[in-house]
């Protein structure tokens, strides 16, 4: 088992290493070029198509209304990425992995408008007349027969990924996290969460959509008005909190109590990975799940889905990192979800800790539902719509293995192949990126002659 372990170590350091994020940097970086800069731009326009997109269009094709779709994709970003990604990459990276994390965040706004324009773009109806897509489609449609098993590549990759790091790894955080914040036996948050997960996944994309629309703002806004009070507790330690993210971006950080200190590349580095693992652009994702919203154009489906980076990362992320900042407990020598516990406690006693185990576990929950139907949707790919029942059964037996399950190894592989899941999508949105700029033209050409 150490001979594995140490072999999958030695690749998960390769996948994840500078080339992949130069590589995902890069491809966000080259996108916003070819669009002109318009994702940036178009922040203000983006939030209100997604006001817009609460209300079903009767005439638009699509399962789910495209405001259900974008808090379908966010209930699967929005997790435990948001609060221990974000204190471990300032635990190993210093105050400027923040800013790191937002200069991910525009280039990547880029990449998932980019991966929801292609998925919309290219997007099928499958045998049970619901609309299906994401890079595995955009690739088969989009490059032509002789790049199929590129797309067959991503489908398995987020296949088999999706038991991991969607499943095991998120029920295994909440059931770690409810015993030691309520002393609740993993065994039973284990049979809860198999129970409701079930009785979700039953509904299927409709029924997930009608969740996480619920769920998802409802946590997302919770989380940031409890961060907005610790914020204002600590008014006056914001202007020097803000002023050590940008000072320590392009500074090394000197050591200072329980903290090692850092490098500039540290700070990038963790910075951009933890960015990365967080609002998972680059990843194609998003795309499998906007696919089923209900659109007339794809343009405006990357409108909408490019809004779940700045959300997740701009937004929420920013919350936790000045949380962890203005508390003065970054220095602790405290990583994980325990820093950001930490920090939550030390602003809010005898309420932060509660809070944060219950936002977490909220988070992870959210996650297990919308990889529910990424990996669904990647197995319908690879073996038609047959798989779906013992694939939905698979899956939420998977839920109770990962709550009783120590799984550093299994995080380790799924960790793994999420990082394999990039290499397919980021190829198709280089060679395809004429077609995005062409829709995007297209349609903002036609907006302006309406005008």
């Amino acid at each position: 088992m150490e001979t594995l372990t140490g072999f999958f170590s030695a690749i998960n350091g390769f996948v994840w290493g500078p080339p992949m994020l130069v590589l995902i940097l890069g491809t966000g970086f080259f996108l916003q070029l070819r669009l002109k800069l318009m994702p940036i731009l178009r922040i203000p326009t983006g939030f209100r198509m997604v006001w817009k997109g609460r209300k079903p269009d009767a005439d638009a094709e699509g399962e789910i209304s495209p405001y259900a779709a974008l808090m379908t994709a966010l209930a699967a970003t929005v997790g435990t990425g948001n609060i221990a990604g974000v204190a471990t990459a300032i635990a190993l990276g210093g105050p400027g992995a923040l800013f790191w994390m937002w200069m991910t965040a525009l280039v990547g706004m880029a990449t998932k408008y980019s991966e929801v324009l292609l998925a919309v773009h290219y997007r099928e109806v499958d045998d049970r007349g619901e609309h299906v897509g994401g890079p595995m489609y955009a690739i088969k449609n989009g490059l032509g027969k002789h790049w199929r098993w590129l797309g067959a590549a991503f489908a398995l990759f987020g296949g088999l990924a999706g038991f991991g790091i969607g499943n095991m790894v998120q029920s295994n955080s909440i059931a770690a996290v409810v015993e030691a914040g309520f002393g609740v036996p993993t065994w039973l948050t284990g049979v809860v969460l198999t129970l409701l997960t079930g009785f979700v996944l039953l509904g299927g994309i409709k029924r997930i959509g009608a969740v996480a629309e619920k769920l998802v703002p409802f946590m997302c806004i919770a989380y940031i008005v409890v961060a907005l009070l610790v914020l204002l507790l600590n008014l006056g330690q914001i202007p020097a909190a803000l002023g050590l993210v940008f000072h320590h971006a392009f500074s090394p950080v000197a050591a200072t109590g329980g903290f090692a200190g850092a490098t500039i590349m540290l700070a990038m580095r963790y910075g951009v990975a933890r960015g990365i693992f967080s609002n998972e652009a680059g990843l194609g994702t998003a795309g499998i799940a906007q696919a089923a919203g209900q659109s007339k154009n794809a343009a405006q489906s990357g409108l909408i889905g490019m809004m779940g980076t700045f959300i997740d990362t701009i937004i929420v992320c920013t919350m936790t990192g000045l949380v962890i900042m203005v508390s003065g407990v970054w220095s602790s020598g405290v990583s994980g979800a325990a820093l950001s516990s930490s920090a939550f406690e030390t602003a809010l006693p005898g309420f932060g800790a509660y809070f944060l185990a219950a936002a977490l576990a909220v988070f992870a929950y959210t996650t297990i539902l919308g990889w529910a139907y990424y990996g669904e949707k990647c197995w319908e790919y690879l073996a038609g719509t047959a798989v779906e029942k013992p694939y939905r059964l698979l899956w939420t037996l998977f839920v109770m293995i990962g709550a009783i399950t120590q799984l550093d190894f299994v995080w380790l592989v799924a960790d793994t192949l999420n990082a394999f899941m990039a290499f397919p999508n980021l190829i198709s949105l280089v060679m395809l990126s004429p077609v995005v700029v062409k829709v995007t033209n297209d349609y903002f050409g036609a907006k302006m002659a309406e005008a």
